[in-house]
């Protein structure tokens, strides 16, 4: 059978149309299988996010497939997607279906191989990494850089941290000392990058450093000797001499860690890289002007600061203090411990006494800025006036009388009787009783005042020598036996020295051998001399009493010349008298030896 035209004409684009179909899906499977072919499973690609169902979401990553990753990869907390269409994201090939050209992706593991990617660039190249610290453990802290990392303790600071919680929830920035892919190791140190940084900052600080600039720095530390500040990178000690003007007990009164302050820069060594600094430096010196402000006599207030056993130390203003010297802290009283009267803090009103600017001393005294007893009493009293006062003190060379509260006197032995021999102030006066006296000498300005007794009492010497006369024979009784002569009482508190060359013996016969203490003897008075109050005796020509055995002295005479009271007599003046003035003389010079420390 011969097909018609009309046969033909109907089954030709049939034909055509079923070629075609066979065509396409020849060329789409091997589109596919192009594409396939760069597409490797593990692959991290980069993709848009192009649609949302109910389970995935739909990436394109520039293939002729598109792929899907699960719908909770994109989610937060509440279920909400994080992600819009238009978004690029890095997702990971986990597989292919060659067959149906279906891609399954992964968000989170692509971006975990992303972060070990960057972390170990970052290990290599020596950049600091950034993350979150999450928790402390065992020698250290975890730090959540993407992946978990470890940061030792001794490696989060440039010094040993003990409170590392304190970091917990902080965010910090760190480099990458050791680094396992393979097992999941990381360490960080934030003390290396802190030390480059550091050492960065230094050499610029120091390069900018420059004597008697002021810079601003951070206190970082404080001790007992002064201040560190941080200036950026460099330490500079602010040494506890150059905190004040004034006396410093601790830097922490001035300054506490923290502190943000202006220093001056007084030193730099930039080989050692050290640098000193000052605080005070920056105001001026009170010193200065302080010759002007405190002249001599100026009455003033102060602050007790210090207490020491010589003396307290006084503060004007800040960085001008003086010292208050134990001697000039009363006027009545002896000071021996000042904290007796003084106190630290204690406010007081003093007067400047001495100014010394080239060694920054001040004189104070406590006791001027109080009415002077000494001279109150100056203006009441004067020399022969009669005062009268209590028996407070008594030594060898004489008694110590208070005349006021404050002001005493002293009685000196030799001031105590005319004529009378005494080896201690208490035969005539005691302690606590109350006696009369006369001034003879009054030296206010060294608080001295001299006092006599005797000066109210009859002169016994005065009164014997203008009751007699040159020739005039007396009787008296031996006091003393010498080789030179013997001392001969004429009246009670008078006597008289008879020289050996005006006594009549045989040959060379000593005269212990013919006189006695306590022997009567008549004498006749060949000198009699006011000044020295001295008188001279003789023996020659006189007949003398009828010797009687054992004759003693009048009671009086007796109880005032005894074997104790008598002194030995100075062989060196075999023609003088009775001494009482060399024995004054020498006394004086002991009083006066011994006063100021009795005073």
């Amino acid at each position: 059978m011969v097909d018609s035209p009309d046969n033909k004409q109907h089954n030709t684009p049939a034909g055509k149309e079923e070629s075609k179909s066979t065509v396409s899906r020849n060329q789409m499977r091997e589109m596919v299988e192009e594409s396939f072919q760069h597409l490797r499973e593990g692959d991290v690609v980069r993709g848009t996010i192009v649609a949302f169902n109910d389970s995935d979401v739909v990436v394109d990553i520039g293939f002729k497939s598109e792929g899907v990753i699960p719908r909770s990869e994109f989610t937060d907390r509440d279920g909400k997607l994080t992600v819009k269409p238009g978004d690029e994201v890095d997702v990971l090939v986990e597989r292919f279906d060659e067959n149906i050209g279906e891609i399954r992706l992964s968000r989170e593991r692509a971006a975990k191989i992303r972060v070990w990617e960057v972390l170990e660039t970052a290990y290599r190249d020596g950049s600091p990494v950034r993350g979150k610290v999450v928790e402390r453990v065992k020698g250290g802290l975890a730090v959540d850089i993407g992946v978990r990392a470890f940061l030792p303790g001794s490696l989060v600071d440039l010094r040993p941290t003990r409170r590392l919680e304190d970091y917990v929830g902080e965010e910090v920035e760190a480099r990458i000392i050791n680094f396992d892919r393979r097992r999941a190791n990381v360490v960080l140190s934030r003390k290396v990058m802190l030390e480059a940084q550091i050492s960065t900052l230094k050499d610029e600080t120091l390069s900018q450093l420059e004597e008697g600039a002021i810079v601003t720095g951070t206190v970082k530390n404080i001790t007992d000797y002064g201040v560190f500040i941080d200036l950026g990178g460099i330490d500079g000690l602010l040494h506890v001499t150059d905190i004040s003007w004034g006396r410093v007990g601790h830097p922490n009164e001035y300054f506490k860690v923290g502190d943000e302050v202006k220093v001056v820069v007084l030193r730099v060594d930039k080989e050692k890289e050290r640098v000193s600094l000052g605080y005070r430096q920056r105001f001026e010196d009170p010193w200065t002007h302080a010759e002007a402000r405190y002249p001599v006599g100026k009455k003033v207030v102060g602050k007790v600061t210090n207490v020491v056993d010589y003396g307290a130390f006084v503060e004007l203003e800040e960085g001008v203090e003086g010292l208050i010297h134990v001697s000039e802290m009363s006027w009545t009283k002896k000071v021996k411990n000042p904290k007796s009267l003084l106190h630290s803090t204690q406010e007081v009103e003093v007067v400047i006494t001495e100014v010394d600017i080239d060694k920054r001393r001040l004189s104070l005294s406590l006791r001027q800025a109080e009415p002077n007893p000494w001279e109150e009493f100056a203006t009441r009293n004067r020399v022969g006036s009669k005062v009268k006062g209590i028996v407070r003190n008594l030594t060898e060379f004489g008694a110590f009388v208070e005349l006021e509260p404050g002001v005493d006197g002293l009685v000196h032995v030799s001031d105590m009787a005319w004529t009378r021999r005494l080896t201690h102030p208490s035969e005539v006066v005691q302690k606590g009783q109350e006696i009369e006296a006369m001034i003879i000498a009054m030296d206010i300005p060294s608080q001295r005042i001299s006092l006599s007794i005797k000066e109210l009492m009859p002169n016994e010497w005065d009164e014997f020598a203008t009751s007699h006369q040159v020739g005039d024979e007396v009787e008296g009784f031996v006091t003393n036996v010498t080789d030179f002569g013997l001392f001969v009482e004429l009246a009670p508190g008078v006597e008289g020295l008879c020289h050996i060359s005006e006594v009549e013996r045989r040959g060379n016969q000593p005269l212990t051998a013919s006189f006695e203490r306590g022997q009567r003897v008549r004498t006749r008075l060949i000198r009699i001399d006011w000044n020295e109050k001295r008188i001279g005796l003789s023996l020659r020509g006189i007949p003398q009493p009828e010797p009687v055995e054992k004759t003693p002295a009048p009671e009086q005479e007796a109880e005032e010349i005894t074997l104790d009271h008598v002194p030995e007599q100075v062989e060196e003046e075999p023609s003088a008298s009775a001494a009482p003035a060399e024995e004054k003389a020498g006394e004086g010079t002991e009083a006066d030896s011994e006063e100021p420390h009795e005073n």
